[in-house]
């Protein structure tokens, strides 16, 4: 008598990483739509023969929709939204295998493999010249008010030039990056009557100015190591007249009347003439009509 004995495969196993935990380094300004990890490094195996099922999960808030699957049952993982390294340089990803499908009401086995992405901050923006203020709702923009110094007619500074509301100055705002920023003056520099240093961005000047019209120079930061990368701003250099004498006051002294209760804002009155505001005069022989 020959018995043919057939057994049944049951489902007892549950599916295998070959590896459970990957750590993948990728750029900022990596393109949409590339592969994150291989196929190949996250299919899953299983004893029993099933076919596996793939779930990708975050577990990093405000990480959602930035990474996936190329389907249920292929696991490469791929770029889905355009990284901001501002927002997050890190996230965690969990990529369930199951074999069984997720509306399957069969007992389900499940592995389960850690995905660290460690985002690199890439070149992506031009020098910010400062001091700079930052729009709420986009940390790539840096709005920088233009620069503003005097120099006296005929008259020859050696020491650098004062500006508002400060020196020139720019940064590198990929700071992990922190490119070396050099300057340079790239227009409305008649005659060539300024120099600006390179390193410093500190603005002096060549030769005296013989006439009262005012300069508008335009000023480029550019890094060193990506010259594409650069931005300009805009530094009003105005003419005066030399000052040779200092204000003074018209008298020494003032004496004033204030009386009790009275609101903020209210006058302070002349002594010995309470209809009339204290006022306070000062006078200058170099502008004599002011």
């Amino acid at each position: 008598l020959e018995i043919v004995v057939t057994i049944l495969n049951e489902n007892d196993n549950s599916p295998v990483f070959a590896q459970a935990n990957l750590t993948r380094d990728i750029p900022e300004d990596t393109e949409v739509d590339t592969a994150i990890v291989a196929r190949d490094e996250l299919t899953a195996s299983d004893a029993d023969l099933d076919t596996i099922y793939y779930e990708l999960t975050t577990t990093v808030q405000d990480t959602d929709g930035y990474f996936a699957i190329r389907g249920d049952n292929n696991p490469e993982i791929y770029l889905q939204k355009t990284l901001d390294y501002d927002k997050f340089n890190s996230t965690t990803l969990l990529l369930y295998a199951k074999d069984r499908p997720v509306t399957s009401l069969d007992p389900t086995h499940t592995a389960t493999a850690t995905i660290t992405i460690i985002i690199e901050q890439s070149d992506t923006r031009a020098p910010w010249f400062l001091p700079c203020t930052r729009l709420h709702n986009d940390n790539s923009v840096c709005i920088s008010s233009p620069y503003s110094g005097r120099v006296n007619i005929s008259e020859m500074s050696t020491e650098p030039l004062l500006l508002e509301p400060g020196p020139i100055y720019a940064v590198d705002p990929d700071y992990t990056i922190n490119d070396r920023i050099v300057y340079s003056i790239v227009g409305g520099n008649t005659d060539k009557v300024f120099s600006v240093n390179a390193d410093t961005g500190n603005l002096t000047m060549n030769k005296i100015v013989t006439s009262s019209d005012s300069f508008l120079l335009q000023v480029m930061a550019t890094q060193v190591s990506n010259i594409r990368k650069y931005s300009v701003a805009t530094v009003e250099i105005k003419v005066i007249n030399k000052s040779n004498f200092p204000p003074y006051f018209e008298k020494g002294v003032y004496n004033g009347t204030v009386f009790v209760g009275l609101p903020q804002r209210s006058f302070v009155y002349q002594a010995g003439d309470p209809s009339t505001p204290l006022v306070i005069t000062a006078l200058d022989e170099d502008f004599p009509d002011v």
